[in-house]
């Protein structure tokens, strides 16, 4: 689990999930997690929790992409600790992470990306990145 550097926003992978007491003292407040092939976490009632099922191929849907990037956003922008989780936490939970910041911050998408990038691992998936600019343009 990594923040984004001055931003109330953490990048992390499922297992982070396995750990809520890590989550909690960090201080995040709400979890976005989009990893399709992953179970759902077992997490406190009080934390404020999203899921939205995405994967990697080209044939995810662009609303699904654009709510969750939307809804991260919409948190992101009320000042809400947000933790965006997918299973390895170097390609969905980065694209869309990076999307909030488009929509928050008006950041352009690849400046976005590359910020995420700069603080651990990434290897996003250029399908995913094409159809989430895709996505953000409707």
């Amino acid at each position: 689990m990594r923040q984004v550097p001055g931003y109330p926003l953490w990048i992390g992978h499922a297992g982070d999930l396995n750990n809520p007491r890590e989550i909690l003292n960090q201080g995040v407040q709400a979890i976005i997690e989009l990893a399709d092939n992953e179970p759902m976490a077992i997490l406190p009632r009080d934390l404020i929790r999203c899921r939205f099922p995405i994967n990697d191929g080209a044939e995810e849907r662009l609303w699904l992409l654009r709510l969750a990037t939307e809804t991260t956003a919409a948190l992101f922008r009320a000042k809400v600790p947000v933790l965006v989780c997918c299973s390895s936490g170097m390609s969905r939970s980065v694209c869309i992470a990076a999307g909030a910041l488009v929509i928050a911050e008006r950041v352009p998408l690849k400046t976005a990306v590359s910020l995420i990038a700069n603080e651990g691992p990434t290897d996003v998936s250029p399908i995913l990145f094409n159809r989430l600019q895709e996505a953000m343009m409707k």
